[in-house]
């Protein structure tokens, strides 16, 4: 099955796109292929793009306070293991602490290296990092691939407290997912909401066979998915006849 995520708000979408971001971070840091560590370099610059948003950190203590309290009051129920309670509670308060203690921003341990800034300013023009416009960088792309790795782990030092939690959220949010089956007529479905109930994200998940590709659209009110697929050319058509069941998940 093909997974799908939907943001229903943009504080979400941010936390999603951190998780891609540092996915792809620490597969690339584990390669060995300087073409690799180009492109992990190339990831951590945009995490610190990502994550120099001025409300970002307010947004993700406010999230795990939130959760802290949520199972607190779950302390006392039989139905809960007050073990496996104990050990989330410890793990959202340490993300908390060491979030809250951090005064620094993403990335800061490449602050002051210059060909480091340099390469940042480039990284995104065509070419821009070609050997005769950043020989320092070329240098360090042919150090040792163990060199490269121990300043890699040591520049995205400064990030671990802001992926633990984005981490954390993202994982209780989707384990909150209602699942449903759903039916698709004439390649659309739509779905309305309960406003007693804000949700947060939407999962979609469809069978690879079915070669259809989700439009997903919504807000808090509704959201609808229409299925499309790639014809011949490669341009995506609406499926007007395709019915369709699938899988949708609604976290909040």
């Amino acid at each position: 099955m093909i997974l799908y995520e939907y943001p229903f708000n943009e504080r979400v979408r941010t936390y999603l796109r951190l998780e891609h971001l540092l996915l792809r971070l620490g597969e690339l840091m584990a390669r060995a292929h300087p073409l690799d560590h180009h492109h992990a370099l190339q990831t951590l610059f945009e995490v610190m793009d990502v994550g120099a948003r001025a409300d970002l950190k307010s947004e993700i203590l406010k999230d795990l306070d939130r959760y802290k309290q949520v199972f607190i009051g779950y302390r006392g129920n039989p139905a809960i293991s007050e073990s496996a309670l104990d050990q989330l509670i410890s793990r959202i308060n340490a993300c908390y602490s060491a979030l809250r203690d951090d005064e620094g921003k993403a990335g800061r341990a490449l602050a002051g290296i210059d060909w480091l800034a340099a390469v940042r300013n480039r990284i995104g023009i065509p070419a821009g990092t070609c050997a005769f416009d950043l020989p320092a960088y070329h240098d360090w792309l042919h150090r040792p691939t163990d060199e490269r790795r121990a300043d890699l782990a040591r520049w995205t030092e400064g990030i671990a407290c802001l992926a633990e939690p984005v981490h954390l959220l993202l994982k209780l949010l989707r384990e909150s997912g209602l699942a449903q089956k759903v039916y698709a007529t004439r390649g659309q479905y739509q779905q309305s909401l309960p406003q007693s109930r804000p949700f947060q994200l939407l999962r979609v998940w469809l069978d690879p066979a079915l070669h259809l590709i989700p439009e997903i659209s919504g807000n808090r009110l509704l959201f609808s998915v229409r299925l499309l697929r790639r014809s011949d050319d490669g341009r995506l058509e609406h499926v007007a006849d395709a019915e369709v069941e699938f899988e949708v998940h609604l976290c909040a």
